[in-house]
């Protein structure tokens, strides 16, 4: 199929097609004219790819996971990684969470007067919550 067909079902712009297959990501396997001509397992890699980068993977985490022959090579150490890294994130946040919760309903006069606000705010200040959303560029872990 060629790229505009490619975009039309995927949904990934052709600058990006473009750049994944720089990146080595994917395969055009021709042209048509000017256009490039991917073959069926490109929507599959694209899916993949999507995958990964919704679980936080960088696109060079990703590319050894693609395989060489077609076939994915994902390795199952890097996703157990990866998913205590959420689970430290989500620890994060749902602190976060709660303590941004607390100070809502919170009826101390002042929030500088709230034990549980004072304490939140020392972890923020030292780093051990609160980064867990900046980012610093793919796949990079942040507030450690």
């Amino acid at each position: 199929m060629d790229i505009s067909e490619v975009v039309k079902r995927s949904g990934v712009p052709a600058s990006t097609l473009r750049y994944y297959e720089e990146k080595g990501l994917i395969k055009s396997i021709g042209r048509r004219g000017l256009h490039r001509v991917f073959g069926a397992n490109v929507l599959e890699r694209l899916a993949l790819i999507a995958l990964g980068r919704t679980a936080g993977f960088s696109l060079d985490e990703i590319a050894p996971m693609l395989g060489v022959d077609g076939q994915p090579d994902i390795d199952r150490k890097m996703l157990s990684d990866k998913a205590d890294e959420l689970d430290k994130s989500i620890k994060q946040l749902t602190a976060m969470r709660n303590g941004l919760r607390h100070a809502a309903e919170c009826s101390a006069p002042s929030h500088l007067e709230c034990p549980k606000f004072q304490r939140l705010m020392g972890l923020a200040a030292s780093g051990a919550i609160g980064k867990a959303t900046s980012k610093k560029g793919p796949g990079k872990k942040t507030g450690q």
